[in-house]
């Protein structure tokens, strides 16, 4: 490197950023190579790593600058990161900076972050799986409630609605007084709400914030939970469940089977006979299996009657299963809600969770790549060209496969370079990409009369 060179440096990670997010000092190597060596030759600085673009210069300043331009460009990542929660760089090497690209721009990188309570779910169904499984172990010891019906004694709904509330704040002090699981879960919730939350922030904010969390979905598993069992509670008082025992089903299906389809010849009890039973019990346990609400709600009035003791093993087992498999299908969308909502307001409010918030939303779009050209004058022009909706579905490109190609020729001396296009012409990258970014870095002026100038 010539001394009146000029050098752009090129890094993996853009630590000049990741320092000042995380109030960290990495890359002490490069920086000591900037700062001892180049000494003002570095012209400009990239990275990628941030699935986004943003490019900050270097203010006029009295100091000696160490380098001109930084630049971040990792668009073509598999999914896009957030801009808005980098808005606040201003300074780097002892140099003062200013943004001067950005994309996607710090407005609509705030409003994407909204698809974290709206699409959380739809992107990832399979976050159910233990969302549902948390909100039940949270509220396990808390089955049955066998007086929710009293929240329905009061005469007006503003005196239903408090005793709910009563109800739910109860059921939460049951949960810290009496309960082992539950009691186990409120714990473990908490203790991993803490951990999750990043170390930018200090101790005191982190746990505040973990407990908030977790106080969310307490609060909404349980609310979740009284709801069930006063559906469950209205059901019984209305003779719509736990009216025949647990083959209410089975009975119905005797009942039809007799009057719809007569046997005199007496074939179904030449088969029971010649089974040992076995023909009508399968039907008769099956059934049984099938009529969860049935078991679940029969189950239940023996609970409230007798208690959980009077239960075999078995039965207990039974009751739990038809209880997390209802409870499951009730509290999978609103712990998506849930936890989609806290993700939003970290990053939003606090400016964390920039990686969980937008890899969760799993967007693909906002592709981006920066190209250089160099002048004959020695100045570097540098484009930065984006497509802001990318296609889902592409096909082959005919054109590419006519056009006569000599051997071993460069793709871009092409008419047709690549051999995909888009399926549908309205969302072709080639019809809609644009520029985001263009700056020019001139070249450094060199006196002719030196004798180590450069020609």
């Amino acid at each position: 490197v010539g001394e009146h060179d000029s050098v752009i440096l090129i890094t993996h990670e853009p630590n000049w950023l990741l320092d000042w997010y995380w109030g960290d000092k990495t890359g002490k190597n490069v920086t000591y190579l900037i700062r001892e060596y180049l000494k003002g030759r570095c012209k400009l600085r990239m990275a990628g790593d941030l699935h986004h673009y943003m490019r900050h210069s270097c203010t006029e300043s009295k100091e000696p600058v160490h380098v001109q331009h930084l630049l971040v460009n990792g668009c073509g990542g598999a999914f896009l990161h957030p801009t808005h929660v980098f808005e606040n760089f201003k300074e780097c090497y002892g140099n003062k900076y200013e943004t001067k690209a950005v994309y996607p721009s710090y407005e609509d990188s705030s409003k994407i972050a909204l698809g974290n309570i709206l699409k959380f779910r739809r992107k990832n169904w399979q976050f159910d799986v233990i969302g549902g499984f948390v909100y039940f172990v949270l509220v396990f010891s808390m089955f049955p409630q066998c007086d929710s019906f009293r929240i329905l004694h009061e005469d007006s709904w503003d005196g239903r609605v408090n005793s709910f509330f009563n109800a739910t704040w109860n059921a939460i002090f049951e949960i810290l007084e009496h309960s082992y699981v539950s009691l186990a879960g409120v714990l473990t919730l908490l203790t991993v709400s803490f951990f999750f939350v990043p170390t930018k922030l200090s101790r005191r904010r982190r746990a505040l914030l973990g407990f908030l969390h977790a106080a969310a979905h307490i609060t909404s598993a349980v609310l979740l939970m009284l709801l069930m069992e006063l559906g469950i509670e209205i059901c019984i008082r209305n003779h719509l469940l736990a009216t025949s025992g647990y083959h209410t089903l089975y009975e119905w299906y005797r009942q039809a089977e007799s009057e719809h389809f007569p046997d005199p010849t007496g074939l179904r009890a030449r088969l029971e006979q010649w089974t040992f039973g076995l023909y009508p019990a399968c039907i008769k346990y099956l059934m049984s299996a099938f009529d969860i609400p049935e078991v679940m709600a029969v189950t239940r009035s023996t609970i409230c009657r007798k208690g959980i003791e009077s239960l075999p093993r078995g039965g207990a087992i039974i009751y739990y299963v038809s209880v997390f498999l209802y409870f499951w299908v009730l509290s999978t969308p609103v712990v998506s809600m849930v936890f989609g909502s806290y993700l939003y307001v970290c990053i939003n409010w606090f400016h964390i969770h920039f990686d969980e918030a937008f890899s969760s939303l799993r967007i693909a779009n906002y592709k981006a790549f920066t190209r250089f050209h160099i002048k004959k004058s020695g100045d570097l022009e540098v484009f930065t060209l984006a497509v802001d909706k990318v296609p889902k579905e592409w096909m082959l490109d005919p054109d590419w496969d006519m056009e006569p190609k000599e051997p071993l020729q460069m793709s871009h001396t092409r008419r047709f370079p690549s051999k995909w296009r888009a399926a549908s012409g309205w969302s072709d990258p080639t019809s809609v990409v644009r520029v985001v970014d263009q700056f020019v870095i001139p070249r450094t002026a060199v006196d002719p009369l030196l004798p180590d100038s450069a020609p």
